[in-house]
C-alpha cells in the first residue's frame, strides 16, 4: 500500500514545469527530465533554461527591485505569512512532490515541509524588525544615524537534498529584507521549488520579485549572471568544491556572499554519556534524510569504554530499518539520489574495510531498480580511512574510539570542515567545555538535530561563510548605511 498512482499524477500535474520570469511562466525549447530515484523512471520534464533566459530572469529581478524595496515592511511580512499558511495547508502535496523527486520517506518530507514553512513565518516577523540606530557623536554637534537597506538583487542556488527548506531559508530573509531573487534549484529536484514559487505568487508576491530558472547546465548559466554588475549577492548551499569556485567568481564583482558548504560532523560520545540517549541521537543525526545532509553525523567518536556497546546497539537499530520507496507505508529509508551517490558510498565502505574496519550491519548496495544502499555500521575504523576525512552523504556510520576527552576533541577538530558537531555527556561542565573547544559553527549537546529557523545556521573553516536563520539570517541581505547630520 501507500500513495496511489492517481494521487501521484494529480500532484505532479499541479506543479508548474516552466521557468518563472517576471511573473510569467516561460516554456523553453529544451527540457530536463526529473527522475524518481527509487525507480529510475521519469516523473515529468521541466524547462531547461539557456544563458539568455538566465539573464532575462535577472532583468526581471532588477526591474522589480526598487518597487519591492519600497514596499512597506508590514506588507512584505504579510505576503510571507500568507505563503506560510498556504504551504502549511498543502503540506501533504508538497511532501509527496519532495518524496517523488528526492527519495526520502513521506514522514521525513512532511517534517521538512513543517521546518521549511517556519522560515517563511519567522522572517515574516523579522521584516518589521529591521532597525538602525541614532546617537550623538562623541564630539557633539553631529548626529550619527545608521540605517539598514536591502543589498539588492540576489542569486540563490539551492541543493537537491532539502529542496523546500533550502529554498525558504534563502527566500524568507531575502524577501523580508526587500531583495528580489533569481533562484536556481538543483537539476535533480526542481519540482519542489517550482511548487513553492506558485505558492508565493498566490500569496500576492509582485511580478519579478522571485524568478525561478531550472537548468541542466548550471555553470554556463550562472557565469554571466554572476558577472553582471547589477547582481549584488549570491547565496549558495552545496559542496565546498563548487563553493570555492563561486567565491572566486564573486570576487570579480565583490559580491556579498553566503556559503553553506560541506561538512564532516563529529558525534562525540564521552565516557559519562547516557548510552540510550546517545544511540537515539545517533539515529537522528545519521539517518535523517538517508544520511544525505551536510549536518549528518559523519564520524562517531566514542570513548573506548563505551564503543563496543554503542556500535552494537547502533547496528541493531540501523539494521532493522525498513528500506523501500518513500511513498510506501512503513518505509524508513529511501534511495540515495543517483547511481553516483551509491558508487561513492560503496567506495568509502570498501576503503574502510580494506583499512581494517569491520562491518556490523549492511555494507552493500541493493540491486535496482532505484539507488538503494543498506544502512551500515562500521567498527574499529582507523583514522587513515577515507570516511574519516570525506563527507559520506549516505547511511553509513563509522565508529572510531578515543581514550580521553582531549583526544576526542582533537579527533573531532581534525578536519578542514566545521559545520556542526554533536556531543553526549551528563556533565554540564564537560558540555560547556566541549562546546567551546569544538571548531564548528553549531553544536548539539545531547541532541541529534540542531536545525531551527530561530537559530543561526552555518559553519566555519571550509564549511562556509555567513548564517541562515535566526536574527542573524536577515542581516546577510542588508547593507549598513551611516548618515552624519551636522546640526
Amino acid at each position: 500500500m501507500g500513495v496511489g498512482s492517481e494521487v501521484i499524477s494529480r500532484v505532479l500535474n499541479a506543479v508548474p514545469n516552466e521557468l518563472l520570469i517576471g511573473g510569467k511562466w516561460v516554456a523553453t525549447e529544451q527540457t530536463l527530465d526529473v527522475e524518481d530515484p527509487s525507480t529510475g523512471e521519469v516523473l515529468t520534464s521541466v524547462a531547461d533554461a539557456s544563458t539568455e533566459e538566465g539573464i532575462a530572469a535577472l532583468d526581471a529581478a532588477v526591474e522589480a527591485s526598487e518597487g519591492w524595496e519600497q514596499t512597506d515592511p508590514r506588507e512584505r511580512g504579510e505576503i510571507l505569512r500568507r505563503a506560510f499558511t498556504l504551504l502549511t495547508e498543502r503540506a501533504e502535496d508538497i511532501a509527496l512532490v519532495m518524496t517523488l523527486e528526492m527519495g526520502k520517506p513521506l514522514t521525513e518530507s512532511r517534517t521538512e515541509v513543517t521546518y521549511g514553512a517556519e522560515f517563511l513565518r519567522w522572517f515574516s516577523e523579522e521584516a518589521v524588525r529591521i532597525a538602525g540606530r541614532y546617537s550623538v557623536a562623541p564630539s557633539g554637534g553631529t548626529r550619527l544615524v545608521t540605517v539598514k537597506q536591502p543589498v539588492g538583487p540576489v542569486y540563490a542556488i539551492t541543493p537537491w537534498n532539502f529542496p523546500l527548506a533550502m529554498g525558504t531559508r534563502k527566500l524568507g530573509p531575502a524577501l523580508a529584507a526587500g531583495c528580489t531573487v533569481v533562484i536556481k534549484p538543483a537539476a535533480l529536484t526542481p519540482l519542489t521549488t517550482l511548487a513553492l514559487a506558485a505558492i508565493l505568487i498566490e500569496a500576492g508576491l509582485p511580478d519579478g520579485v522571485v524568478n525561478v530558472i531550472t537548468t541542466s547546465h548550471s555553470a554556463e548559466l550562472s557565469s554571466p549572471i554572476m558577472a553582471d554588475p547589477r547582481l549584488r549577492k549570491i547565496t549558495f548551499t552545496g559542496s565546498t568544491e563548487v563553493g570555492r569556485r563561486l567565491i572566486e567568481q564573486s570576487a570579480q564583482k565583490v559580491l556579498r556572499i553566503s556559503m553553506e558548504l560541506g561538512g564532516n560532523a563529529p558525534f562525540l560520545v564521552l565516557a559519562d554519556a547516557d548510552l540510550d540517549k546517545a544511540v537515539d541521537g545517533a539515529m537522528l543525526a545519521k539517518m535523517r534524510n538517508i544520511g544525505e545532509a551536510c549536518t549528518a553525523a559523519n564520524r562517531f567518536l566514542v570513548h573506548e569504554s563505551l564503543a563496543n556497546e554503542f556500535a552494537s546497539r547502533l547496528a541493531s537499530r540501523m539494521g532493522a530499518l525498513t528500506i523501500g520507496r518513500g511513498v510506501e507505508d512503513g518505509v524508513e529509508v529511501g534511495p540515495l539520489i543517483d547511481s553516483d551517490a551509491v558508487d561513492k558510498v560503496s567506495q568509502l565502505v570498501a576503503d574502510a574495510v580494506d583499512s581494517g574496519a569491520k562491518i556490523l550491519t549492511g555494507g552493500s548496495a541493493i540491486d535496482g531498480p532505484g539507488h538503494f544502499y543498506r544502512p551500515t555500521v562500521l567498527s574499529d575504523v582507523p583514522r587513515t580511512a577515507r570516511v574519516f576525512r570525506e563527507e559520506i552523504f549516505g547511511p553509513v556510520a563509522p565508529v572510531i574510539t578515543f581514550s580521553s576527552d582531549d583526544q576526542g576533541i582533537e579527533l573531532a577538530n581534525d578536519t578542514e570542515f566545521g559545520l556542526v558537531a554533536y556531543a553526549y555527556t551528563e556533565s554540564l561542565t564537560k558540555a560547556i567545555t566541549v562546546a567551546e573547544r569544538l571548531e564548528t559553527g553549531m553544536v548539539g549537546i545531547n541532541q541529534g538535530i540542531v536545525s531551527n529557523p530561530a537559530a543561526p545556521f552555518g559553519g566555519v573553516k571550509a564549511s562556509g561563510l555567513g548564517r541562515e536563520g535566526g536574527h542573524e539570517g536577515i542581516e546577510e541581505y542588508l547593507e549598513t548605511k551611516y548618515v552624519g547630520i551636522r546640526l
